[in-house]
């Protein structure tokens, strides 16, 4: 009983972390880990590696901001910075995320559409699609506790990770490429990819090392109620958060490198992946991704409808409050959103694309308020970020803004 028991707090522990997860792992980084392994193999598998640390390194970083101040990331950048930077990211993240919607919600419908054809004659219309999901999503958030959001997604992240985990194991590549691709290094481009390796880079990280990620973190906290006395419960949760992620995320490029890598086929987006799994691995391999990119789908736009109210909360340093009108109203909106590409028939990836590619933007700041914040004694006090902390938080800025220019440079060529 005592064992079943703490096997409970356990998992009651880390329902933080697995929101987290399902935030960060969606159809956009289901469409850029499974192009970077179709056409690059397990050669860019170290991006994952990196991109998977940094994550960590600033959960765990804005995670213990919130225990040791007492304060959540936007209050603290109004008090402590200024007023203008928390709207700044207010504005920015709810852009990047109403962008997300509509493209995570358009790769969903075009998925389920693809996958339709193989039992109905010219399928079911994505737009049928597209307003199934987005009532079984508000629904989950109608349940309106935080608790109650975090079990249930809790299940939809396991349903996810297991699909593609099975995925893995099914069509898994050789160990030694998959040795060879923690070797950082950037392979050649691949011949009518229609994209650079270092755009390939550019859109893995930014669909893993997400601002939003970071900022929800410290309301997650908060409402965990962690004290200094849970730091180490705080690390540990961010420890499987991003070990879960680079599972995941390497389940996916291996999935796509075990069967397209070599094969010169291109992979655009992410129905195609079905479509090419059914002849060449079998329609079990095909259903098993389709239900990974529907429950990914799902995990990452429970948490981005919720995402404005969050952020309101956290600016305004107040409880966070679900089931008020304004805010049913406000994620009602930001839900209907994702119709706009299954009416419009738009691109969902160069949607999904553009929303990663400004999102990106956003890190470098969200590195520098943090910087800041975590050297200032009176706030901070004998946790004051240590030299080797500044060191990597200074390297991690660094890297945001190589991956920021390569972002732009893309949505660039992909748009003119």
């Amino acid at each position: 009983m005592v064992k079943i028991t703490r096997i409970k707090l356990f998992f009651i522990s880390i329902l933080p972390g697995l929101f987290l997860i399902g935030l960060n792992i969606g159809t956009g980084s289901v469409t850029a880990m499974a192009k970077a392994g179709a056409h690059y193999g397990m050669s860019l598998l170290w991006t994952i590696a990196i991109s998977s640390f940094i994550t960590y390194f600033l959960i765990n970083v804005y995670g213990k901001f919130t225990i040791i101040t007492k304060e959540t990331a936007l209050y603290s950048f109004k008090k402590n910075i200024h007023s203008v930077v928390g709207v700044f990211f207010i504005v920015a993240l709810t852009i990047n995320v109403c962008g997300s919607v509509m493209g995570v919600m358009g790769i969903i419908a075009d998925v389920c559409y693809v996958w339709s054809l193989n039992y109905i004659e010219n399928g079911i219309h994505p737009v049928l699609f597209a307003a199934f999901f987005i009532v079984f999503v508000y629904l989950l958030f109608l349940i309106g506790k935080t608790s109650s959001i975090e079990k249930s997604m809790a299940i939809i992240v396991g349903i996810m990770s297991l699909s593609f985990i099975l995925n893995f194991f099914i069509l898994m590549p050789s160990l030694e490429s998959i040795l060879k691709g923690i070797i950082p290094k950037i392979p050649k481009e691949v011949v009518n990819s229609g994209d650079s390796p270092y755009l390939v880079v550019a859109s893995m990280v930014g669909t893993t090392v997400f601002s939003g990620l970071f900022i929800i973190r410290t309301i997650l906290v908060r409402e965990s109620g962690w004290t200094i006395k849970n730091l180490n419960i705080q690390r540990r949760d961010a420890i499987i958060s991003a070990l879960m992620m680079f599972i995941i995320s390497a389940s996916i490029m291996a999935s796509a490198a075990g069967m397209l890598f070599g094969a010169g086929t291109g992979l655009n987006a992410a129905s195609q992946m079905m479509n090419l799994l059914q002849p060449l691995a079998g329609s079990f391999a095909s259903t098993i991704f389709g239900i990974g990119i529907i429950a990914a789908g799902i995990s990452s736009q429970f948490p981005n409808v919720i995402m404005l109210p969050m952020l309101l909360s956290d600016f305004n340093n107040t409880p966070l409050n679900l089931r008020k009108k304004h805010v049913k109203l406000i994620v009602l909106g930001v839900s209907l959103l994702g119709l706009v590409v299954p009416i419009f028939n738009a691109p969902p990836v160069l949607v999904m694309i553009a929303s990663q590619a400004f999102g990106a933007l956003l890190l470098p700041f969200t590195v520098a308020c943090m910087l800041y914040l975590g050297n200032k004694k009176e706030l901070m006090k004998s946790y004051a970020f240590s030299i080797q902390v500044n060191i990597i938080m200074i390297v991690i800025g660094l890297f945001s803004l190589f991956i920021a220019y390569n972002s732009l440079r893309g949505i660039f060529e992909l748009v003119l």
